[in-house]
């Protein structure tokens, strides 16, 4: 389910795995010791930059064709990303260059170690930046959480968690080892929605012990049939991770909690042959 998988605890970045892809495949495919799949991760790539940075061409290429239509929705995938990479800059008609000197088997117009050097340079610039980037998120997220805490209502607890009751039920609290089920809206502190079992028209069960932090002390806060607001710091969601492009590293993460009911695993389980 997409939605477990989102809430998960351990994540890899999205980000950092993409960097990580494209840098290891276009090394291994230079020193000719490539798998079929770093092959296609350049190639992915090297086709996303083409259509995502050459303006002029794509407002006249057509998209009629399969292949034409994912070609172009390659490149609005990699144009997105690039984007919030900051890699803004490169050189769109270099990189058109590239593509057609190696369609056209033609030798390399330069070597093998300078395009591994430029790269290294390029996505050292890009990481550089997502440093930055997450700073700014950081302190930006410190900063709300300080102001919201202050609101009448809203209750902070040891860990840095902060939640306001919606509304009250006296139903059961879920143990940390019960799979509970909710359903939820999350946001951005401004608001964006990045994901909303409500909007799908269908709550999910998941294991309290098995989503982020914030979750695991939250859902046990709550009694079946309330509703609570959760503001979770970075540090309980997935703090320096970006496990998705919507949720930016050092996100302070907003949701609107339901809790639905607690599952009764004994009846789940399979009975005994």
């Amino acid at each position: 389910m997409r939605t477990a998988r989102l809430l998960c605890r351990s994540q890899l970045s999205w980000r950092t795995a993409k960097l990580a892809l494209s840098h290891d495949g276009l090394r291994a495919h230079l020193q000719g010791t490539s798998m079929k799949q770093h092959r296609l991760a350049a190639a992915v790539a090297l086709v996303g930059l083409v259509l995502a940075g050459c303006d002029s061409q794509t407002s006249e290429v057509e998209l009629k064709s399969p292949a034409q239509k994912a070609s172009y929705g390659i490149g609005l995938n990699m144009g997105r990303s690039l984007s919030e990479e900051g890699m803004d800059d490169l050189d769109s008609k270099a990189v058109a260059q590239g593509i057609e000197d190696a369609l056209a088997k033609k030798e390399p117009r330069i070597k093998d170690e300078d395009m591994i050097e430029a790269f290294s340079f390029l996505q050292t610039r890009a990481e550089e930046r997502m440093v930055a980037l997450n700073k700014e998120a950081a302190e930006a997220g410190k900063k709300f959480l300080e102001e919201n805490g202050k609101r009448d209502g809203v209750v902070t607890t040891e860990s840095g968690l902060q939640y306001e009751v919606v509304k009250k039920a006296d139903g059961a609290q879920p143990k940390e080892s019960d799979v509970v089920t909710v359903h939820y809206e999350g946001k951005l502190t401004d608001g964006t929605v990045f994901d909303s079992s409500v909007a799908r028209g269908s709550p999910i069960d998941l294991p309290v012990g098995g989503v982020i932090p914030g979750w695991v002390e939250g859902l046990q806060l709550m009694h079946v049939g309330e509703k609570y607001k959760l503001y979770i710091p970075s540090e309980l969601a997935y703090g320096e991770q970006s496990p998705s492009p919507a949720i930016p590293a050092n996100s302070v993460l907003v949701f609107d909690l339901e809790l639905i009911g607690i599952k009764d695993q004994k009846a789940a389980e399979p009975a005994a042959e």
